[in-house]
């Protein structure tokens, strides 16, 4: 497949990364020259410098004979243009955007996008991306990571293990002797940095870190199982009244869950902003760092704090600062993956990081077959896919113990009729079900081959 990328920056890069290295044809175009060259220089790739919304740009680009644009710049309209040249100058089939701004987004509008107005097949928002990931993570506030699969009926935790889990040093296989009506499978172990899917005859060991599929019903369960204390959240702090965490605060105030929230912005034009878009929230104008504005939003009887500023060093420094006011649960944004690392240490519980979460949004769109949603895992160590089965697919008609999948990928659940099952040796996949599994980054073209159609289905 051949694919123009336009925008070199984090997000174009994680997916000029994920594409080259699955042996696509990937052109990446910037108008910074110095970008242009970091990707061609660490990745298989081609490079253009220039604005990508040019015709003889991205006609430099190789855009008469490509069969994607990602326009993932950081202006709106430049997107939305390039897009637009895409279709009008070189009939390039599938066309992906990155939007940012609220109008563009509001469902008032979205005739919009239609191909006789401004033909853009696929928009992502990485503001509404990130939203609805600190919401996850609010859920499960002992995962360090989390997503939902499969019509929100399976949930993926990633939970790190202490000497308190019941469970370590125990057997994968035994786990479904000892819980025999737990629906929860263990598909991803890291451990001392390593990321693998283990075996059945795998321990689990102390200061591993788990990536788990459990059924939603039994996600409480699963927690308990591997030492995590489920509590419900009835108060929240978010810190930045800005897009992230105005649809944070809009969600939470229409959750039937009930979440009592308050949101302290420190810009007053911001936060006057937030406060006539929401109802029942109490918005405070002030520093998110200051003990005083924590006291006064109640930091020590919330049961969580969510810092969506958009700088990190403030997001970090604002969670150790409502841990240490007696707050229990701390979730940063974090842009920065390499300050990912600092998060134990300091005592965050939980972050949020923006590309990871819009690259997976992409990668949703783009990969072979009938693939409903992907998930990038770590630093785009593995990922899982939820995809279809189709009946020219590799894998339909035979039983999970007959596949010939790469060590690096486990099935975590499966989907027929809209039942829900856990996987089992025995358990024949058929035309229609939906799967959801875990493969490491190595993996991934077999497993886009396993589930590959037709070309006529394209």
């Amino acid at each position: 497949m051949k694919v123009i990328i336009c925008g070199a920056g984090q997000v174009g890069w994680q997916i000029a990364r994920h594409l080259s290295g699955e042996q696509n044809d990937v052109t990446v175009v910037d108008n910074n020259p110095e970008l242009v060259r970091r990707a061609t220089d660490t990745l298989d790739v081609q490079g253009v410098a220039g604005f990508a919304s040019y015709p003889d740009i991205l006609d430099r680009a190789g855009a008469r004979d490509a069969d994607m644009v990602i326009a993932a710049t950081h202006s709106d309209e430049v997107n939305m243009v390039t897009c637009q040249v895409a279709h009008s100058v070189f009939n390039i089939r599938r066309k992906i955007a990155r939007l940012r701004s609220q109008s563009y987004l509001d469902v008032v509008y979205s005739d919009l996008y239609r191909r006789e107005h401004m033909p853009i097949d696929v928009v992502i928002s990485p503001e509404l991306e990130v939203a609805e990931a600190a919401l996850k993570r609010m859920t499960a506030p002992h995962a360090f990571d989390t997503e939902t699969f499969l019509k929100g009926k399976v949930q993926m935790l990633g939970l790190s293990l202490d000497e308190e889990c019941p469970v370590i040093n125990t057997p994968l296989r035994q786990l479904t002797d000892l819980f025999s009506t737990l629906c929860a499978v263990v598909v991803g172990v890291r451990r001392k940095g390593s990321l693998f899917a283990p075996e059945p005859g795998d321990q689990l060991f102390s200061g591993d870190e788990i990536y788990v599929f459990t059924f939603v019903e039994d996600m409480a369960r699963t927690m308990e199982i591997f030492g995590k204390i489920q509590k419900k959240q009835e108060r929240a702090i978010i810190i930045g009244g800005g897009n992230v965490g105005l649809m944070v605060a809009q969600r939470l105030e229409s959750s039937a869950e009930r979440v009592r929230s308050k949101v302290i912005e420190r810009d007053r034009l911001t936060a006057e902003k937030a406060a006539e878009e929401l109802e029942r929230t109490i918005v405070l104008n002030g520093d998110g760092l200051n003990a005083a504005i924590l006291s006064e939003a109640g930091v020590e009887r919330a049961d969580a704090v969510l810092a969506v500023t958009d700088d990190d060093k403030t997001n970090m420094l604002a969670s150790v600062r409502a841990k240490a006011s007696g707050c229990p649960l701390a979730i940063a944004l974090i842009n920065d993956p390499t300050l990912a690392q600092l998060m134990t240490p300091l005592g965050i519980d939980a972050f949020i990081n923006p590309r990871a979460t819009t690259v997976s949004s992409i990668l949703r769109h783009i990969r072979h077959g009938r693939v409903r949603s992907v998930y990038s895992v770590g630093d785009a160590e593995a990922e899982i896919i939820e995809a279809e089965v189709l009946s020219t697919s590799p894998i339909a008609g035979h039983q999970v113990r007959d596949i010939d999948f790469p060590e690096g990928v486990l099935i975590g659940a499966i989907m027929k009729g809209g039942e829900v099952t856990k996987p089992k040796g025995g358990t024949r996949i058929e035309e229609g079900d939906v799967i959801a599994l875990f493969c490491l980054a190595a993996d991934v073209p077999e497993v886009e081959r396993l589930l590959q159609v037709s070309i006529d289905f394209f």
